[in-house]
């Protein structure tokens, strides 16, 4: 029976690349992740296997599937990883140079805010310290959430709703949304008009199966909802067909505002704000890099801080 000796660093490259195709689902998926070929993919997990002298996966019409063995891989992997992620830390902690990573996971639809705290926070980073490698993860909050918490991610960005006491929270920025509709609409061109609130109770409207706060979840209480989505871009998409009416940040629906494809209704109190922060947890290991993030992120707050409730 095989057995590992003395790991080397191409042991552990062969155990980085393996667990990127367990998360990625397969070789395929994985190409793009790894920035290798599938044929390349292949001989690494070949060379594992017989390296630890047992099958990982099964792969063929019925799809990737790992073997109770590579289960057990997968996860003595990501203990591995996050063991050499801390020694690394830990050293770095030794020298005035930060260096190391930064892991961090975004909700998607954000990048048209014009409050840009995060990425201005990640730009001074990367021109302070040139030794941090950024990595972007993008998911659902709730996804974002939990990998935080599991640490996957060092730092998460998600909308402040029921966030566990496992982690701090750092205010970011607060983002309107109004109520739309599309093109199409029989409210459509009404939309500069003061509109009762009666009438919009009785014209369908968009539920989220998104977590939001009270403000927002009684802002949908008043609408006749008679279609779902599970992020914004399907509210976007049931707005669009114009038969839907539904809220949606400002910021997300500002390009198809421009093209005549959307429209905000003019209903007194329909809109609200959600805020978003920047989460970590509060029992983190010591960490320069994410040290240094969370203070330029501070930074950035206490700029914005003044207009918050503007």
């Amino acid at each position: 029976m095989a057995s590992l000796g003395q790991m080397s660093d191409y042991e552990i490259r062969l155990i980085r690349v393996f667990n990127t195709v367990v998360e990625c689902g397969g070789f395929t998926a994985a190409e793009t992740t790894l920035g290798i070929s599938r044929s390349a993919i292949s001989q690494h997990m070949g060379d594992l296997e017989r390296r630890v002298g047992f099958s990982l996966c099964r792969r063929g019409r019925g799809g990737f599937s790992l073997t109770e063995e590579g289960k057990a891989l997968y996860q003595a992997g990501l203990a591995l990883l996050s063991a050499l992620e801390t020694f690394r830390s830990d050293v770095n902690a030794l020298h005035h140079t930060i260096k190391g990573e930064l892991n961090i996971g975004i909700t998607d639809n954000l990048v048209t805010l014009p409050a840009m705290n995060v990425t201005h926070a990640l730009g001074e980073l990367a021109a302070r310290h040139d030794e941090v490698s950024v990595n972007i993860h993008m998911d659902p909050s709730d996804a974002v959430i939990r990998k935080v918490m599991d640490g996957h991610l060092h730092v998460g960005v998600v909308p402040s709703v029921n966030l566990p006491t496992s982690l701090e929270a750092h205010w970011l920025y607060d983002e309107p949304s109004s109520l739309y509709c599309g093109a199409g609409h029989a409210l459509f061109e009404q939309a500069d008009l003061p509109l009762d609130a009666k009438a919009l109770a009785r014209t369908p409207a968009v539920a989220p199966r998104y977590p939001l706060p009270l403000q927002a979840r009684h802002a949908h209480d008043t609408l006749m909802l008679h279609a779902s989505a599970s992020d914004r871009e399907g509210a976007a998409f049931l707005i669009l067909t114009g038969r839907y009416i539904g809220f949606l940040p400002d910021h997300v629906a500002a390009q198809w505002v421009a093209a005549g494809k959307m429209r905000a209704l003019d209903v007194e109190r329909s809109g609200y704000r959600i805020p978003f922060v920047l989460i970590a947890r509060r029992d983190r290991r010591p960490n320069r890099v994410v040290d240094a993030f969370l203070a330029l992120i501070d930074g950035e707050r206490e700029e914005k801080a003044p207009s918050r409730n503007s």
